[in-house]
């Protein structure tokens, strides 16, 4: 498959590199994306796209990691300022094949070193990131999930500098320390929405316990701690799990490398 670079005018964010791995040319690809497709899954990768993957993460350059229509890996190295994703084909990324992503979709805009994603009305269906739509600007970090349509874009920092994110005068659990076995239980909790998933469930306590070799009331125990420190005990009990899992990646408590 042929770069969309080749078929775009020149311009002045035509830098942007936009390179489609072919498979095998025996293998056959569905070509529907579910919502769910991440083109980093481990295992889905054919040989000649793993090594494309591999060459990009070695040159230290950020890029975003795609399905095309066929299936196939694509690989999209940002570059310049502003950059623009959507159907249309004059866009700088363009994702002609999904039809629920818009003719102009939204903005990829380099500041500083580092990349974000702007929506801030351009879409019909919205733009999201490990799940929560997007309204207005959002910095992207290392292993992030950006759905717009049916299509996942998977981002990797590269080599960038990165700094830890700013703690907020009185962000909950923000300096909050944490033991080992505290660490192991946010690890598994957090586990199912390492990928952004809209409708994960967090594992149950008798789930955590059994990874983790421990009793169910020892998790009930981490887990009241827990709460404490991210201010989360008076929140209903349907609700402190999941929001406890949204805070923990929130504040970078865990990083999304711990998740495996």
């Amino acid at each position: 498959m042929e770069s969309p670079k080749t078929t775009r005018p020149t311009s002045t964010t035509t830098s942007a590199r936009c390179a489609t791995c072919c498979a095998s040319s025996a293998t056959t690809r569905a070509s529907a994306l579910s919502t769910d497709a991440d083109p980093l899954a481990p295992h889905a990768l054919a040989a000649s796209e793993l090594q494309a993957l591999l060459a990009a993460e070695r040159a230290g350059e950020p890029f975003l990691a795609f399905k095309d229509a066929d299936g196939r890996l694509g690989l999209f190295r940002p570059s310049g300022q502003t950059l623009t994703v959507g159907r249309r084909p004059e866009t700088d990324l363009p994702i002609a094949w999904d039809s629920e992503v818009s003719g102009l979709h939204a903005e990829l805009q380099g500041i500083a070193g580092e990349w974000t994603i702007v929506d801030d009305g351009l879409s019909t269906n919205g733009t999201f990131v490990n799940g929560r739509r997007v309204a207005g600007r959002l910095r992207l970090r290392d292993g992030d999930r950006v759905r717009v349509g049916r299509t996942i874009l998977a981002y990797r920092a590269g080599r960038a500098v990165t700094v830890e994110a700013t703690a907020a005068a009185g962000e909950p659990g923000a300096a909050q320390p944490l033991t080992a076995t505290q660490r192991k239980v946010l690890i598994v909790l957090c586990r199912p929405y390492r990928d952004g998933g809209t409708f994960t469930s967090p594992p149950t306590n008798q789930q955590i316990a059994d990874e983790l070799f421990l009793s169910v009331e020892a998790v009930k125990m981490h887990l009241r701690t827990l709460f404490g420190k991210f201010e989360l005990a008076d929140l209903p009990q349907n609700e402190k799990r999941t929001r406890l899992a949204e805070c923990v990646l929130q504040f970078g408590a865990i990083s999304r490398h711990e998740l495996g």
